[in-house]
């Protein structure tokens, strides 16, 4: 029986251990790259959209314009530009819970006329909404309770978190961390 002395034990474990923390950013960085994928379905124009808006650790420049595209206000026919890390941040939802249908849209890219339209209808419209600027989005997924959702948009701690259960929709945006 071979028997380690206790400093042979501690570089036998320390070697043990570095192997798979060796690992580790290789394993960071492949996630990183991996391609993005998400599928939208429009509940006010009807269109759906599935897209590749990210690869080999690159936005794609025409990924983020058919989703631009998609996301305008659907009012007016404007288009805004969204912030590709909401883009990032559904497809983080979309991974963590697991779901196997499209985001359903009920708003996404507001200009300030409609803004101002449904502040004049509600007083949870806000002044500076983030969908203005296209970093906000209200969602529901049609396999995921709505309260999931929320939990799982808030475990995210990316931004704002509106819960909207009489509407049933979530609103998340990349905005300061912070729930509603």
């Amino acid at each position: 029986m071979t028997r380690l002395s206790r400093r042979g034990f501690v570089a036998a474990f320390a070697t043990a251990a570095a192997v798979p923390l060796a690992a580790a950013p290789r394993r960071a960085e492949a996630a990183a790259a991996a391609p993005r994928v998400l599928r939208f379905d429009h509940l006010h124009t009807g269109e759906r959209l599935e897209l590749e808006y990210f690869s080999a650790g690159s936005y794609l420049p025409d990924a983020l314009d058919a989703a631009n595209r998609l996301l305008r206000d659907f009012r007016t026919g404007h288009v805004g530009t969204i912030d590709p890390q909401l883009l990032d941040l559904l497809h983080r939802l979309a991974v963590t819970t697991e779901t196997q249908r499209p985001f359903q849209i009920i708003s996404g890219y507001r200009s300030p006329a409609t803004n101002e339209l449904l502040r004049g209808k509600s007083r949870g419209v806000a002044t500076h909404s983030l969908h203005m600027t296209g970093r906000a989005i209200d969602i529901r997924l049609a396999d995921v309770p709505l309260a999931a959702l929320r939990d799982t948009a808030r475990a995210a701690r990316a931004g704002g978190v509106g819960y909207y259960p009489g509407s049933n929709f979530v609103h998340v945006d990349t905005g300061r961390v912070r729930a509603w």
